[in-house]
């Protein structure tokens, strides 16, 4: 028997366009996310003829991904994609079995990070150092995206915890953030080093 749609209040269900993280440390990764893609774009049009064209694809897709989930920390469009789910299964009578939905939509997710992380190294097979130090930090972010997919889940309790004084999500998503900054920075100075040699 189908249920009836609880009450909602926002576009999609209780969720509606706005400020998903007005605290201190949800800007502060904001301005990361926004200083690192841009990190990634300075090295992509002062250097483009040095870079080869497997690399320069690898950082075009760090500087998009970088600014798509800059903008998804305050939208929090992973919760109107919950909502909308939620609606659906309210909607079609499945509400009752919505948890192997989850888990099949949580395995879907962890199965495209885990080929994005392929094709990213595919792409960096020949790259320097400092490209696969990139490469590690957007493994962190990758990791860190699907437990947020995963966090109605037992792995709550793991991203929410606290190591040493600090969160683990903040040491995932800041810490790939940082990694990645400075693989472009390194990338960058070495491209500099190679004009003043020759």
């Amino acid at each position: 028997m189908t249920r009836s749609e609880p009450d909602s209040q926002g576009w999609i269900g209780h969720w509606s366009p706005g400020i998903g993280d007005p605290t201190i440390m949800g800007w502060l990764t904001v301005l990361l996310y926004a200083v690192c893609a841009w990190q990634c774009y300075r090295l992509l049009t002062r250097h483009a003829g040095l870079l080869g064209r497997s690399e320069a694809t690898l950082w075009w897709i760090l500087a998009l991904g970088l600014t798509a989930l800059g903008i998804n920390k305050q939208l929090d469009l992973q919760t109107a994609l919950t909502e909308f789910g939620r609606m659906a299964a309210y909607q079609d009578g499945w509400y009752e079995r919505r948890r192997e939905v989850q888990v099949v939509f949580i395995y879907i997710v962890a199965a495209l990070a885990g080929c994005a992380a392929l094709a990213l190294a595919y792409l960096a097979r020949e790259a320097p150092f400092a490209t696969m130090a990139a490469i590690a930090g957007s493994a962190c972010l990758l990791a860190f995206v699907v437990m947020r997919a995963a966090s109605f889940h037992h792995l709550d309790r793991f991203i929410g915890g606290e190591y040493f004084g600090l969160r683990m999500n903040w040491m995932l998503e800041i810490g790939g953030i940082c990694i990645i900054f400075f693989g472009a920075r390194w990338r960058l100075r070495s491209h500099r080093r190679w004009h003043v040699i020759h």
